[in-house]
């Protein structure tokens, strides 16, 4: 299963930068890895797993902004069609179940 966390968040002011630059890192802290600029996927072998990742970005949600989290399967991340410009990418793979990131 896929966790995506995908967000919105206020950068106007310098404590609202200094928040949205901190939840991204906590992201990455966390083991997701930037699909965009503020899409964020990791990738996840159990329903338990999730939950645990889930509870983490609710602790870490900064104030202001908007944030969605989506769950989705191996066969629906396979689904994705990707262009870098205009060039069509070739279709990813879901990771082993053993890799490590």
């Amino acid at each position: 299963m896929w966790v995506a966390v995908m967000f919105d968040l206020p950068v106007v002011e310098k404590t609202e930068r200094k928040a949205a630059t901190d939840f991204r890192n906590t992201l990455l802290d966390m083991g997701f890895e930037m699909a965009q600029f503020s899409v964020y996927m990791r990738f996840c072998t159990s329903q338990a797993q999730i939950d645990t990742y889930c509870k983490r970005v609710e602790k870490a949600l900064p104030d202001g902004g908007k944030v969605n989290i989506l769950i989705f399967t191996d066969k629906q991340y396979e689904r994705i069609i990707t262009y870098q410009g205009k060039a069509k990418q070739a279709a990813k793979k879901s990771p082993d179940q053993y890799d490590l990131f």
